[in-house]
């Protein structure tokens, strides 16, 4: 694998732990408040939980199959994402 394939795949792996903070903090929440509001975002968390995981896959895979003119376009996506779930991370703490 590159080197920007690396890091895609690093930053992703971030996403996830992001995701996975946000899917227990919003699970503590609707435990204890049951809004719906709550669940929406637990399935929305878990959406792009399992979106990640499969890029997390694809990068390590299928690397052969990417060409390198595409590479820094899934990278700039990853850190967006890991920007804004940052972002949702702090505004939920």
């Amino acid at each position: 694998m590159s080197l920007i394939m690396d890091a895609s795949a690093i930053v992703s792996a971030a996403n996830v732990a992001v995701l996975i903070a946000l899917l227990i903090l919003y699970g503590r929440t609707y435990s204890s408040s049951k809004a719906q509001f709550t669940l929406g975002l637990m399935f929305f968390a878990s959406l792009l939980l399992v979106q990640n995981a499969i890029g997390i896959y694809s990068y390590v895979t299928m690397a052969p199959f990417f060409t390198e003119a595409i590479l820094p376009y899934l990278f700039a996506i990853n850190i967006a994402e890991l920007a804004g779930l940052s972002v949702l991370l702090k505004v939920t703490l």
